[in-house]
């Protein structure tokens, strides 16, 4: 059984915590941890709060040894690595000054190059962090298209349109 006995100093500052803007999680594990110094055991809790006997038992725990830190939920996963994160946005920086146009798949062989192994995918998340404008190329066959056929085309095109107006 979990005994929680809170100082004068604790339900102070926990009854300073309780009247300002806590989120709903928060509220209710603060809730457990008076009740308990209440005298009131977790599962009495639990049915008063109308959760699982585990949720208020870890709850409880969680302010026994963590203290007030422990009413906010952790954030899931490791802590994202910065160091990282400068070294791959440096190079990503590096490699956009170039005067070129680079498709995310170029963007992640130049980068495997140098040593930082990322999928297309993860360099788009790399460049959303960096806030980088980028756009898909376009895929024309321009550079492909003889000039004397595509005037020609135009004529054509062009005498078409006059008959379509005249007719109409």
């Amino acid at each position: 059984m979990i005994r929680i006995h809170l100082t004068e100093a604790q339900r102070t500052e926990l009854q300073r915590l309780r009247r300002s803007d806590l989120s709903a999680v928060a509220r209710s594990r603060l809730e457990m941890v008076f009740l308990c110094d209440a005298g009131w055991s977790a599962p009495r809790i639990a049915e008063h709060l109308g959760c699982h006997p585990h949720t208020a038992r870890s709850a409880l725990k969680g302010f026994r040894d963590r203290g007030t830190a422990a009413f906010w939920p952790d954030t899931p996963g490791p802590p994202p690595d910065r160091t990282r994160r400068d070294q791959v946005t440096g190079q990503l920086h590096g490699l956009l000054t170039q005067e070129r146009t680079w498709t995310t798949a170029q963007l992640a062989e130049a980068l495997r190059s140098s040593g930082i192994a990322l999928s297309a995918r993860q360099v788009r998340r790399y460049l959303g962090f960096m806030k980088a404008g980028y756009r898909r190329t376009a895929q024309t066959v321009s550079h492909k298209q003889d000039p004397e056929k595509v005037e020609r085309a135009k004529i054509v095109l062009a005498g078409l349109k006059k008959k379509l107006q005249r007719a109409g």
